[in-house]
């Protein structure tokens, strides 16, 4: 038996990098999956690959439009058969000193980032609060703790902690659990396309950052999985409102 045998999730930005790599793991511990992307067709070509003999997902969705949201989450439910847990991945990078941001480099990360996670929650939490049950895993980032060239993003990022804070304390009597992971360097497309931009290989990129923590490796999707996995599991009942940083050591000093 798996330890989401029965269990639904929906998990956004999930047709690639971290999101596919938690997809990948939530399917073989017996989930149905709800793979939302902006990108329909990514969605669904990814919902196919997963593991399992529960039914998977694809969705297109704008995490950032209400009735997009709304949308995709009654539609989850309509054809998985119920709404158990929800990750709140998707993301995207605008990155640039603060005198060259322009305000649609702002917005988007903010609207993706932290106003995504709110609608989905606020979609989501519906169902949850109507069963007495439901699991929240936010993705937040080091970045929050503070990186040149990224205050849009670090901005959000923080605020997605103290966005699970809040509904740590809030949703916590209806039998709901919220946490957020905040990974270090993960070795995805987005950290690839930040080394084709810096003029750097994509090996030598990653050495740089293993180089910056203790365990001396980048991290993958598979280590934000197995940390999803446990903070989405009835393992971690007794936990709520809190951030784990998974980054393998880059924050301790």
């Amino acid at each position: 038996m798996g330890r989401f045998d029965g269990r639904v999730a929906i998990i956004t930005g999930a047709a690639r990098g971290i999101g596919l790599g938690v997809a990948t793991r939530f399917a073989e511990e017996g989930a149905s999956v709800a793979v939302v992307d902006l990108d329909e067709s990514a969605a669904a070509g990814a919902a196919s690959t997963l593991p399992g003999e529960a039914k998977h997902l694809g969705i297109g969705a704008n995490v950032g439009d209400a009735a997009s949201v709304e949308a995709a989450v009654e539609r989850t439910v309509t054809e998985l058969g119920g709404l158990h847990i929800l990750m709140n991945n998707a993301g995207v990078t605008r990155d640039n000193l603060l005198f060259k941001m322009s305000e649609d480099d702002w917005d988007l990360v903010m609207n993706v980032h932290l106003k995504g996670a709110f609608l989905m929650t606020r979609a989501a939490q519906r169902h949850f609060v109507a069963h007495k049950y439901g699991k929240v895993v936010n993705v937040s980032s080091t970045s929050a703790l503070g990186n040149r060239g990224q205050a849009n993003y670090s901005a959000a990022k923080m605020g997605i902690q103290g966005f699970t804070r809040t509904l740590g304390i809030e949703l916590g009597p209806f039998g709901i659990n919220v946490n957020a992971i905040a990974p270090g360097f993960i070795a995805t497309d987005m950290t690839d396309a930040t080394a084709a931009r810096l003029g750097l290989a994509v090996e030598d990129f990653r050495t740089m950052a293993a180089d910056q923590n203790p365990v001396r490796r980048v991290g993958y999707p598979e280590d934000i999985a197995a940390a999803a996995t446990f903070l989405a599991s009835d393992e971690a009942s007794y936990i709520t409102g809190q951030t784990l940083y998974v980054d393998g050591g880059a924050t301790l000093g």
